[in-house]
């Protein structure tokens, strides 16, 4: 079965939505026919992607949220049942970065990527997986990890460890949904994107003291990156397809990303200790 004829006027709840990959599932789902409920901090960002989904004949909603706030997550849950419909697709995509030594990186951004990456998901997940679970429809929840989330990376441990999180809370979850009974109708998906356009790297966190030229050169070298990453809209096609097919690891670049994931299987394998690779293409199986 295809993306379209599997989610074609459904109902997507999409955190992070206004800008990046988020984004770019947002207007892939838009494009499949689906309602788009377009939650992210950033109001006007989300309140533009809405003007411009439904200008293209779409259905979007924007809502401000933040996804730190477990009793504003639950909120957003029963208003999106009691005003829009039954959730056919749970997207908890908001996520942060921060770069700089792990020893020179303050409380303040250490606990907001925790916050952010790790808690927003669990927040996503106990707000909305009880009612969509209520029903014996078709539903899916994805949970964004990276790349990231099978690769070990210096001066950005705080972001890398969060991303591992959201795999392992991920893969859990679908054996719960199993166990509890539930997996006949709800997929839960993990999303690994490798290289995707987007704002993340100039929004991070840095370090106010310590190291922080060591801090803004690791900025710099994945802000290089974005000159080769993939387009959002095109990661989020693939993602849709992927999904569709039933995979449980959904990659924006099979390939890419697939050998990341390869590596990580060699070296616990081989109990390797890390090691310094390049980051030239924020590729841990490139010297």
């Amino acid at each position: 079965m295809n993306a379209r004829d599997t989610f074609a006027g459904g109902i997507a709840v999409i955190t992070g939505a206004g800008a990046g990959i988020g984004a770019g599932l947002a207007r892939h789902a838009s494009r499949l026919g689906m309602t788009v409920v377009l939650v992210d901090i950033d109001g006007p960002a989300v309140a533009a992607l809405r003007d411009e989904l439904t200008a293209a004949g779409g259905s979007a909603i924007d809502i401000v949220c933040d996804v730190r706030d477990a009793e504003a997550v639950a909120a957003l849950a029963d208003n999106v049942y009691r005003d829009v419909g039954a959730v056919q697709l749970l997207v908890n995509n908001a996520g942060v970065e921060q770069f700089g030594y792990l020893w020179d990186t303050s409380v303040a951004n250490w606990q907001r990527v925790l916050d952010v990456n790790i808690s927003g998901v669990f927040h996503g997940i106990r707000a909305f997986l009880p009612k969509m679970m209520a029903t014996t429809a078709p539903a899916w929840v994805w949970n964004l990890s990276s790349i990231g989330g099978v690769a070990v990376v210096p001066l950005q441990a705080p972001y890398i460890m969060s991303k591992h999180a959201v795999l392992a809370l991920t893969e859990c979850l679908r054996l719960e949904v199993q166990s509890a009974g539930h997996d006949h109708h709800v997929h839960v998906q993990a999303v690994l994107p490798g290289a995707v356009v987007s704002n993340i790297f100039e929004s991070a966190g840095g370090v106010q003291s310590g190291d922080t030229s060591a801090a803004e050169a690791q900025r710099s070298a994945m802000l290089d990156i974005k000159a080769e990453a993939m387009d959002p809209l095109a990661a989020a096609q693939a993602v849709f397809e992927q999904a569709a097919e039933g995979r449980f690891y959904l990659l924006t670049q099979p390939e890419y990303v697939g050998s990341a994931m390869l590596e990580r299987a060699r070296v616990l394998t081989s109990q390797e200790a890390p090691r310094l690779r390049s980051q030239r293409r924020f590729d841990p199986t490139q010297d």
